[in-house]
């Protein structure tokens, strides 16, 4: 692996942070004016035409193990994305980007239920500090009350450790592009299903909320997982672990200039203890053995 590749990849690693950093305020933003579920259902079916045009040869010849992991592996992230959303709604960009981080702390512990493999020294310490710090951003200032939606926020990093244990289960069913379009697809069913159920359907959608949509469907979602995809390649995956934790700092930072959010000396502490989690949780300096043969070294998104 040339130097030019290892810098290429590294900076495509931190392109997707950045952009998936600025996905909550854009998100954020875009609910003003339209339903949580219609731009949901609208965003995973633009990705899942864009990755089906991408694979449409392949499609054809998927075999039904790969449509299953799809299938399964879309509802887990229509779900996260769902709740995660609705948490949006309730608290601040920066704490939504930081809450959702958690999933790297949890998928561990989902690892050790599903496939009996047992955490680590380095997982137990990120555990700790991430309930700390989720009490910390999460609770009032008397440490009483909890904000609704980072409970969902939170609640949203179960679905997404569940999807990457299915990702882990069946990405070799069928080529990463095929599992995408599968997956997209999947969850866009459910968002609009649970669109026309539950929200009322738009009467008008502005230029603005339809460029934002764009920029979540296009650059959020196919162009991240193909810079992600290609950018692990290249990176050694303690690495890519260290650059991809960068989205929750990327979100906070985007939110603070374009969102105004502010963050009290309370709330920066606790995400200081997540981000020291995730980091902990991901780079695992303290081993207590070998891993599972097999364990994937790095959390990885689908989206």
């Amino acid at each position: 692996m040339g130097k030019k590749q290892a810098l290429l990849g590294k900076l495509a690693l931190l392109a997707t942070a950045i952009i998936w950093g600025s996905s909550f305020v854009v998100f954020k933003n875009t609910l003003g004016s339209i339903g949580a579920l219609w731009v949901l259902a609208i965003r995973f079916s633009i990705a899942a035409l864009i990755m089906g045009c991408v694979s449409f040869r392949k499609i054809k010849r998927a075999t039904p193990r790969c449509f299953k992991g799809g299938l399964l592996m879309g509802a887990a992230l229509a779900c996260a994305y769902i709740v995660q959303t609705y948490g949006l709604v309730y608290t601040t960009p920066g704490k939504n980007a930081f809450l959702t981080s958690t999933y790297c702390v949890l998928t561990p512990f989902f690892s050790w239920a599903a496939y009996r493999r047992r955490p680590e020294l380095s997982h137990l310490i990120a555990a700790v500090l991430c309930v700390a710090g989720i009490g910390f951003v999460s609770l009032s200032e008397g440490f009483s009350d909890v904000n609704r939606g980072d409970v969902l926020t939170v609640a949203c990093g179960v679905f997404y450790a569940i999807q990457i244990l299915l990702t882990e289960r069946f990405r070799d069913s069928g080529d990463a592009a095929t599992l995408s379009a599968v997956q997209f697809a999947a969850a866009a069913v459910i968002c609009w299903v649970g669109a026309l159920l539950f929200e009322k359907a738009p009467t008008a959608i502005s230029s603005e909320t339809w460029l934002s949509i764009a920029y979540l469907s296009v650059m959020c979602t196919a162009v991240c997982f193909y810079l992600q995809v290609w950018g692990i390649r290249y990176t050694p995956a303690a690495t890519a672990a260290m650059i991809m934790t960068l989205e929750s700092v990327f979100g906070v930072l985007i939110s603070i200039l374009f969102y105004r959010e502010i963050v009290t000396a309370k709330i920066a502490f606790g995400f200081v203890l997540i981000f020291a989690a995730v980091l902990i949780s991901e780079l695992r300096p303290f081993r207590d053995g070998k891993s599972a043969e097999g364990e994937d070294e790095t959390c990885v998104r689908s989206s």
